[in-house]
């Protein structure tokens, strides 16, 4: 029989500190220095359509916020101090924080369809993995794309999405990589093959099935160990707290709930190391409430920081853009 999960209380940061950066933070991201990550605000307003790429540090909870001419879907460090690679709208570029500077590298992401832009990502070595949504949440028409580094060229993989959110990669004892995704309304997390000088995925298999949850599955992470996941789970409407999960990858279970208290709409979770521990970052969102139901939900759109048992050691590692 196994036994109930361990429930733990995230705690509200005081960032963001404004309506704007509240509608829809996504996309932590620990970034070199410690206690240091990265986050985008995916857009400032349910009718405005640029967004921002946020450097904020946890000792201080100072949060520097930087204008995009667009919608972000994700951002990482670069190799070079104060550039981000990042995908906005339709494009993947390197954004510079000091001088506003966009620099596109790659245009004509889901070129062939409507009403889609670029959503959650990962870097691994110099490639790049990540998803569109499809704005409306409706069809199935959002790409699945691997950018591949050693050629600059972009690979869709998949054009059958809704709204492809948590990208993680992992490795088996073979040497074989998988590429673990979801497609949230789907409300499954499933698992490909992945090669990357082949440009090919194979078939899904699902290592994690929440058609029965009221709430959808968003952002995710793997463990440092990589027999976890922890899966930010989008409650729709209001409630009491939201709910951040780690479930074992092998067999499913349900080990470890973060609360968030006042703030259903968990959106994306990230390990950032802080004060000699790993810290888990949960951002949340406001969108899609009234005013009504934000005076119900006081949290909502903050950022959380939650405890860990995982250690803040040298095998840690951080997505930095070979740039």
């Amino acid at each position: 029989m196994s036994s109930a999960p361990e429930v733990r209380i995230a705690s509200p940061l005081n960032v963001p500190d404004n309506d704007a950066l509240r509608f829809l933070p996504e996309g932590p991201m620990a970034m070199v220095a410690d206690g240091k990550l990265s986050w985008v605000g995916i857009q400032h307003g349910a009718d405005v359509l640029h967004g921002s790429i946020n450097v904020l540090d946890l000792a201080t909870q100072t949060n520097q916020s930087h204008d995009l001419p667009g919608r972000p879907g994700f951002a990482f460090q670069c190799r070079t101090a104060d550039k981000f690679v990042a995908g906005v709208e339709r494009s993947l570029g390197i954004f510079d924080i000091n001088s506003g500077e966009w620099t596109p590298f790659c245009d004509g992401v889901d070129s062939d369809v409507t009403n889609t832009i670029i959503n959650d990502g990962l870097a691994i070595d110099d490639n790049l993995i990540f998803g569109t949504k499809d704005l409306e949440f409706a069809e199935k028409k959002a790409g699945l794309y691997l950018y591949r580094g050693s050629d600059k060229k972009l690979i869709r993989l998949r054009d059958d999405q809704i709204c492809s959110n948590g990208k993680m990669i992992r490795r088996d004892d073979s040497g074989q990589l998988f590429l673990l995704d979801i497609d949230s309304p789907t409300r499954k997390v499933v698992e490909y093959p992945l090669d990357i000088e082949a440009g090919t995925i194979g078939e899904a298999r699902v290592v994690l099935d929440l058609t029965d949850d009221p709430g959808v599955p968003d952002g995710a992470i793997l463990t440092p160990d990589g027999k976890g996941i922890i899966v930010a789970i989008f409650h729709p409407g209001v409630a009491e707290h939201g709910e951040t999960r780690l479930y074992d990858l092998a067999t499913g279970e349900l080990r470890t709930i973060w609360q968030t208290p006042g703030s259903p709409q968990n959106t994306c979770p990230a390990l950032v190391p802080h004060e000699g521990k790993l810290k888990l970052v949960i951002t949340t969102a406001v969108e899609n409430f009234s005013a009504e139901d934000q005076a119900k939900c006081p949290n909502a759109g903050q950022l959380f920081l939650g405890e860990t048992d995982f250690a803040a050691d040298e095998s840690f590692e951080r997505t930095v853009w070979p740039v």
